[in-house]
């Protein structure tokens, strides 16, 4: 083998997951999960996470791992990631790490930042105030503070300008500065081979379009109405599709209705994705529409 790892990314919708599953199979190999939403237990089918099916093909590791109601962090992911990638080089399988989460990858890769955990005590005091005095006063308190990391936020991004200011109560220091500071990837000192998986929009659109439909007629619905009272400040809370099937199931939308909002929110989604893939991950080996089989195939002969 010509690589230690295998990464594979994409947006959702991809084909990425199947990709990875099949390099499994084949290479004796063992999937590793690399999206931030599909870590969460409870939340199989919104995020389509492997079946247990196509889990008993191949190991498969860091997936629904995490209850929904604890905040995964990128921090914890690097070292769950780490205790992965030791298990199954341990075991002799090639690890495959697959998802869409270009943070994680940076994990892998390049490492995190060093910046010290903020105590839960002080995230939600901090988070009672920003919803006391609004998203634009909190801001300006913030910034009054913090100028250099306010001025690369906007006032309307709720979750980071909390974040940001979560961390510069904790350590006293501009999240900027802490972001300067890199420490090592999880993969450092090996060789991985790097792939990205990105068909053209309208087949990826198309694709999204039946996934979609596909997850409400599997019951994501239900699956939904499970997390009734989840706290909205919860990473898991932001899962693709969840707010339209949660009114679905409520009545508060139409079947019809609640299907097509959920279909353009991940098409915008992976429209983003893409843009942050190309910008990123430009030197990584690219596959556009080729067929899931052609890709398999491809990568297989450049890996071996």
């Amino acid at each position: 083998m010509k690589f230690d790892a295998v990464l594979i990314a994409g947006p959702t919708a991809s084909g990425k997951s199947a990709v990875a599953l099949g390099l499994a199979e084949i290479l004796g190999g063992v999937v590793i999960n690399t999206d931030s939403m599909q870590v969460y237990r409870e939340l199989r089918v919104l995020t389509a996470r492997p079946s247990p099916e196509d889990e008993a093909r191949a190991p498969h590791l860091l997936y629904g791992h995490v209850p929904v109601r604890e905040r995964y962090s990128a921090g914890r992911y690097f070292d769950d990631a780490t205790r992965a990638l030791a298990q199954a080089r341990a075991e002799g399988r090639l690890p495959i790490f697959a998802g869409g989460t270009g943070l994680y990858f940076s994990a892998l890769t390049d490492g995190l930042s060093p910046i010290p955990p903020v105590p839960a005590e002080l995230r939600d005091v901090l988070r009672q105030r920003q919803a006391d005095i609004g998203a634009t006063e909190f801001y300006a308190e913030f910034a009054a503070r913090d100028p250099e990391t306010a001025a690369r936020l906007r006032a309307n991004d709720t979750q980071r300008v909390l974040r940001a200011a979560s961390v510069f109560e904790a350590t006293g220091r501009p999240l900027v500065q802490w972001q300067q500071t890199q420490g090592k990837g999880a993969l450092d000192g090996l060789q991985a081979a790097r792939f990205v998986i990105a068909p053209p929009r309208d087949v990826l659109s198309a694709r999204i379009d039946a996934r979609f439909r596909a997850m409400v007629e599997n019951g994501g619905a239900e699956e939904a109405a499970l997390l009734e009272g989840l706290d909205p400040a919860l990473p898991a809370a932001r899962a693709l599709g969840l707010r339209q099937l949660t009114a679905i199931h409520e009545g508060q939308l139409k079947l019809e209705a609640g299907i097509a909002a959920g279909q353009a929110e991940t098409r915008q989604y992976a429209k983003r994705q893409t843009t942050w893939l190309r910008r990123f991950m430009r030197d990584w080996n690219w596959f556009e529409d080729q067929g899931i089989g052609n890709i398999i195939s491809q990568i297989t002969q450049k890996i071996v």
